[in-house]
């Protein structure tokens, strides 16, 4: 077992293998560790996540030790319950499987309708169910060329697991058939239709098609409150997210500059958490069709009738006021808060539109009206300091902590890692901003990494050698080796940064795995 740092409040726990690591996270739930928040289980880790004034520290990791099965303890017994699945054999690569399985494409349908297959966690995406097999024949390579566009309800082979894409999507598992069941759908309760635990059996029959599958929340219409008149880029709804759902494969989403939301809530009165309106860049048009109390923060300025407001200060308007959010020329998004909250519906108890998972309110374009909800409020605060935000052409410089994967490089392409400026690329998005360098992060061992968790702030060395650092709406799981994680406390200003500004990380102390501390 294998302690590798995150963050001060997050590791990773390595294991042999899948056994280990459910055995592990079994004994973990049976017993839990005081200051544990979240365990997101995958192939062969467990990624924890601590409560708010407890570190992912060597106490931590000797705590979690001391509850490691002994050698060969089995995971408990999962769940009884078996769904069953038709599917359509016909996957682009069947032939391919059946090549690498030394069998027929009848044998290989044959084989994956015989085996055992267990949800061992959830990841990637909502929904999206890791299943083992107790089949060894079915431990297959991902394709060596990922596809840009996998269709929804793809069953799908990678490593040790059979999948189910949820949503079109991205990916490189190979493509076995189809199948019309939904596997995440909002109408359920819960929405994933395979939990940790599941069992499920394969058939081959084609199935009715059922209802497409829920994923955002309508809004409620609206006869008047805040009218969008133009918005060079669609709105959304923010608030600090919603985490406790890593089960269904969840990640936290939330407001990527969480500071710049909390002014603008205390700036009006409203809970610091209440959802804002997160706008990108501008220029945005609004009208108020009856009197209300904003106020803005972050990257943009808002002006009424050509007099601008001061920035991160409640103001008052009338029905029929027009106020003008400008692009500025640094920083990225804004955040409009209504005193007394808008009226919008959460979603697994958050009203965050989760651009990756397609969960939460809808997006607000030119036409739309939103309603106040006219909470309860308190005095309205004083507007607090905005910090500097960074332009195109600046360089920021972003801590970091060197881990989880950090040595699968070797310590030049560390220091090179470190030293190189990185470019912010316009593919940038609340998924990740994609950087570009001229000398890209190369590794000589090119081996597959098993999925496992991975933390908001983590930067991905994927094949091309350009690193993604994640932001607000990552996925839950990633499979290409984290050479660094960024330091919580700069994951505003990251999400400030616009396309055109140059990164360079720095680290304040070289990798090393964590060595638990012995009970006295």
């Amino acid at each position: 077992m294998r302690f590798l740092p995150i963050s001060r409040r997050s590791l990773l726990v390595e294991l042999d293998d899948l056994e280990q690591t459910l055995a592990l996270f079994d004994a973990m739930r049976a017993d839990p560790v005081p200051g544990i928040s979240d365990i997101i289980p995958a192939a062969r880790t467990l990624m924890i996540r601590t409560e708010v004034g407890t570190f992912a520290d060597a106490a931590l990791a000797g705590a979690i030790l001391a509850r490691q099965p002994a050698p060969g303890t089995l995971p408990d017994a999962r769940s009884g319950e078996t769904v069953e699945l038709p599917v359509t054999y016909d996957g682009e690569d069947l032939p391919e499987v059946a090549k690498l399985m030394g069998l027929t494409e009848a044998e290989v349908i044959e084989a994956h309708q015989g085996a055992t297959w267990q949800v061992a966690f959830c990841g990637f995406a909502p929904g999206f169910a890791y299943m083992s097999g107790d089949d060894p024949r079915f431990d297959l390579p991902r394709r060596s060329s990922p596809r840009t566009r996998i269709p929804a309800g793809s069953v799908a082979l990678a490593g040790r697991f059979c999948g189910v894409y949820p949503q079109e999507t991205p990916g490189g598992w190979q493509l076995l058939g189809r199948t019309e069941v939904p596997m995440w759908d909002l109408g359920r309760d819960p929405p994933a239709l395979l939990q940790p635990g599941m069992r499920c059996r394969f058939v081959a029959r084609g199935a009715k098609v059922h209802p497409v599958a829920a994923t955002t929340a309508p809004r409620p219409a609206a006869a008047e409150g805040l009218r969008i008149l133009a918005t060079a880029f669609p709105i959304i709804f923010q608030d600090e997210g919603r985490p406790g759902q890593t089960g269904q494969g969840v990640s936290g989403s939330g407001a990527m500059d969480i500071g710049a939301l909390r002014r603008a809530n205390r700036a009006v009165g409203n809970p610091s958490n209440a959802a804002a309106l997160e706008i990108t860049l501008g220029p945005v048009r609004l009208r108020t069709d009856c009197p209300m109390v904003l106020a803005l923060t972050g990257a943009a300025q808002a002006s009424i009738g050509g007099q601008p407001v001061p920035t991160g200060a409640g103001f008052a308007l009338d029905a029929g006021d027009e106020v003008l959010i400008a692009p500025s020329g640094s920083g990225m998004r804004s955040y409009l808060a209504l005193r007394g909250g808008f009226d919008v519906s959460p979603v697994l108890g958050s009203a965050a539109t989760d651009t990756l998972a397609f969960i939460g309110p809808e997006a607000l374009k030119a036409g739309d009206v939103i309603a106040p909800a006219g909470r309860p409020v308190i005095a309205a605060g004083e507007p607090e300091a905005q910090p500097d935000l960074p332009g195109p052409g600046d360089l920021v410089e972003l801590p970091v902590t060197l881990g989880p994967r950090a040595d699968w490089f070797t310590p030049e392409t560390i220091r090179h890692f470190l030293t190189q400026e990185w470019l912010v690329t316009p593919k940038s998005s609340r998924v990740g901003i994609r950087l570009e360098g001229e000398n890209p992060v190369t590794r000589e061992d090119t081996r597959e990494l098993p999925s496992e968790g991975t933390e908001t702030g983590a930067i991905q060395i994927p094949h091309s050698g350009q690193p993604v650092l994640f932001l607000a709406d990552h996925p839950l799981t990633g499979g290409y080796p984290v050479i660094a994680t960024l330091r919580p406390e700069a994951l505003d200003l990251a999400g400030q940064i616009p396309p055109g500004a140059r990164i360079r990380f720095a680290a304040e102390a070289p990798f090393e795995p964590i060595e638990p501390a012995r009970p006295a």
